[in-house]
């Protein structure tokens, strides 16, 4: 079977794992990596016996180029997946698919009138603890009515780029989208939103927000976020509520699962699964493979364009109730 040829966009740190999970994979062959910066794009390329590039058009238009990995800042994901999808490249973008509904429409009518595969990085639904909760929840182990969750980051300075929002579409589309998406995969299509916002430490953006999330059956949660904590752990944690249940999720490795009154608790840990097969414990290993098979098998993506549609437009009903000071329906 001749392999899959690769291009990646965006030789950061996203880039890289990518890089290092598909040379790994015997059914792909690196071809190239595309990187405005130079320097970068010749390092990441080196490090995998691939062609270096400074124009993504150029890498995405070669002929041995079957499919890109999009791991370039927010704001141009849009723009290279359209190139791509338009030039009848399958496509892999991480998060988020787009910085703007109206942008996140555009790959979708583009994707209508072709064949090729798209799929979107939402890699949380990938970590073993999300995996296992979501079985418990498929197989009415835990029926969740109500969510509460944070999510946390050190600080917006690193790389540069993540403290603009005009590059990163603001510390939603940058950090939270993760949260939003994984709620929404456990608990149903959000209905309802309303956010609350400061830009208390970084006047460049809101980097403290508050909000409440209404779901499909009337189920709801709450979710606090900021950008300026210092990385004190957990910086991701999200619980679920049950009939006399519960279920505590901290960070990729473990969870708490609380069955019932006067049982005991189990808890489930995960952490020795980062070692050994690249990115797994962080779902990046699984993620890509499940994409190639999509490209080998012309199979359906596990999360596909739809499925990053909505991440947006949770993202953007958040900014526009923010902006407003009123909750938001859904869809928009």
């Amino acid at each position: 079977m001749a392999k899959i040829g690769v291009g990646i966009i965006g030789s950061g740190h996203a880039g890289s794992v990518h890089a290092q999970v598909l040379s790994a994979d015997s059914r792909v062959k690196l071809v190239g990596v595309a990187d405005m910066n130079k320097d970068a794009a010749e390092a990441l390329a080196a490090k995998h016996g691939a062609e270096p590039h400074d124009d993504h058009k150029a890498l995405i238009d070669e002929d041995s180029v079957q499919a890109v990995f999009i791991t370039s800042p927010n704001a141009l994901h849009a723009e290279h997946a359209l190139h791509a999808i338009r030039r009848g490249k399958h496509v892999f973008s991480e998060k988020p698919m787009a910085i703007s509904t109206a942008d996140g429409k555009r790959i979708v009518d583009a994707l209508r009138e072709s064949r090729v595969k798209y799929q979107v990085g939402h890699n949380r639904r990938f970590w073993p603890v999300y995996k296992r909760v979501k079985s418990m929840i498929e197989t009415g182990a835990l029926k969740p009515y109500m969510a509460s969750a944070r999510i946390i980051r050190g600080e917006l300075k690193r790389p540069s780029w993540v403290g603009d929002p005009k590059i990163s579409g603001g510390f939603i589309y940058e950090s939270i989208i993760h949260v939003l998406d994984a709620l929404r995969w456990l608990m149903g299509d959000v209905t309802e939103v309303h956010a609350f916002g400061k830009a208390n430490v970084y006047e460049s953006q809101v980097n403290d927000i508050a909000m409440l999330l209404r779901f499909r059956e009337d189920r709801f949660a709450s979710l606090a976020c900021s950008g300026h904590t210092s990385w004190i752990a957990p910086v991701e944690r999200v619980e679920l509520y049950g009939d006399h249940s519960c279920v505590v999720i901290e960070e990729p490795w473990k969870f708490a699962h609380s069955p019932g009154l006067d049982v005991e608790t189990v808890t489930y840990d995960f952490s020795q699964l980062s070692r050994g097969t690249t990115g797994w414990g962080w779902g990046f290993a699984e993620e890509d493979k499940l994409f190639i098979d999509s490209v080998i098998n012309d199979t359906k993506a596990v999360v596909d364009e739809l499925e990053g549609y909505k991440a947006v437009e949770i993202g953007e009903a958040c900014y526009r109730s923010m902006n407003s000071g009123k909750p938001i329906q859904l869809p928009l």
